[in-house]
């Protein structure tokens, strides 16, 4: 809730200053009055915000149901938010919703009152509840935006599913190899006459043996310096869009991640544009949610070229970054007057594809990531063993 610093004037004239938590102005100027206090300044002050774990998608998801459902039955709106409010399902998005019913009670709209929270709720579903406030169908759009939420979480848990047993797998072989490396390789260097002329790769191999069991800390902390200077190149654009232009370069990957965003695009444009979100305000919305510097750069063109009376298929094409026949179905959209009913079939065009394409990717990294390992338990083996034939056979 928002603090308000405020200087007064109690009935007496003095002056009074004091801080109040109250959901916006009015409430803080109607709380001075009950104090009888007459207010000379009032002032939002900047607030600390807080790390909280975050609400899952598919309870905002089922609240969104359950509201709509409420709403379609009759039930007021504030009462149908206190409702949800008393749930015991999970605490914080029930805190959540009553704040919002308390907002309202204060006289803001449910929009307005969702805008106080953007860690819970994204600008996308904040624009879209206006949008059916205003055209008086929000039953509709909270169904709307149920499905549309849970269709992204299915999407996201379809992605790191896949995901999960190459990452496991990942981790698995470092363990083992650095497990080696710390307790298996020092135990050959007894073995090892020291004036022997070793090969390079068995001096490869004990030097990094050495550097972790030996210097453990130096390594730690430079794997933190790396860790902390590439989320610092992170931070900086020009740094951030060359690493997206490599992303599209590696063959697979790149065509996985653009088709990832451009179905993310066009599925959150599509949803806000058939929810009767204006053109350009759910283009600045949906460049946000696509998730990747160059798809931007190709919206902020063509959000450009729209303003000048311009199509929308015609910048996105000259982009380069989606396919002609997701251009092609783009225009035909435009022309025929159904583009939000278009967009959102590019988007399930697009995710029956990235299904394949992960099921692709995931057949060929698993054997790609065992050969790897088995590659470096060879070296290690060869290292080792190539030292001990070379003493066998001078004795």
């Amino acid at each position: 809730m928002p603090t308000f610093a405020y200087i007064a004037r109690d009935p007496a004239g003095e002056r009074v200053v004091g801080q109040l938590d109250c959901p916006n102005q009015q409430a803080a100027l109607a709380e001075l009055q009950t104090k009888g206090l007459a207010p000379v300044r009032l002032n939002a002050v900047a607030t600390r915000v807080r790390r909280r774990r975050a609400i899952s998608t598919r309870r905002l998801a089922s609240a969104y149901g359950q509201l709509a459902d409420l709403l379609r039955a009759g039930v007021p709106l504030l009462r149908a938010l206190r409702l949800l409010g008393g749930s015991r399902a999970d605490p914080r998005l029930a805190a959540v919703m009553t704040a919002v019913a308390d907002a309202i009670a204060d006289g803001d709209r449910l929009a307005d009152a969702m805008a106080q929270h953007p860690d819970v709720f994204p600008p996308v579903q904040v624009a879209m509840v206006r949008a059916g406030e205003r055209g008086a169908f929000l039953d509709q759009v909270l169904e709307r935006l149920a499905v549309f939420i849970a269709h992204q979480a299915e999407m996201r848990s379809k992605v790191i599913g896949n995901l999960i047993y190459p990452v496991i797998l990942l981790v698995a072989g470092v363990s083992i190899v650095v497990a080696a490396m710390i307790f298996f390789v020092p135990r050959f260097k007894g073995f090892i006459d020291k004036g022997m002329e070793l090969p390079l790769p068995t001096r490869l191999l004990l030097g990094t043996s050495d550097l972790l069991v030996n210097h453990w800390l130096l390594v730690l902390v430079a794997l933190g310096f790396l860790a902390g200077g590439m989320v610092w190149l992170w931070r900086h654009p020009p740094v951030r869009r060359q690493l997206a232009v490599w992303q599209l370069r590696i063959p697979l990957v790149g065509t996985l991640v653009r088709s990832l965003c451009a179905a993310r695009f066009s599925r959150v444009l599509g949803t806000m544009l058939g929810n009767g979100i204006p053109m350009l305000q759910a283009m600045r919305i949906a460049r946000d949610a696509a998730g990747h510097a160059l798809l931007e750069d190709a919206v902020d063109e063509a959000t450009d070229a729209m303003r000048a009376g311009e199509s929308l298929a015609g910048p996105l094409g000259s982009s380069g970054f989606l396919d002609a026949g997701v251009i092609e179905m783009i225009a035909v959209g435009e022309s025929a007057n159904n583009l939000p009913a278009v967009l959102v079939a590019v988007a399930d065009t697009l995710e029956k594809r990235i299904d394949q394409m992960l099921a692709l990717v995931i057949r060929l990294m698993e054997p790609l990531l065992l050969l790897i390992l088995a590659g470096v338990v060879v070296f290690i083996f060869i290292a080792l063993i190539v030292p001990m034939m070379q003493l066998s056979s001078s004795l």
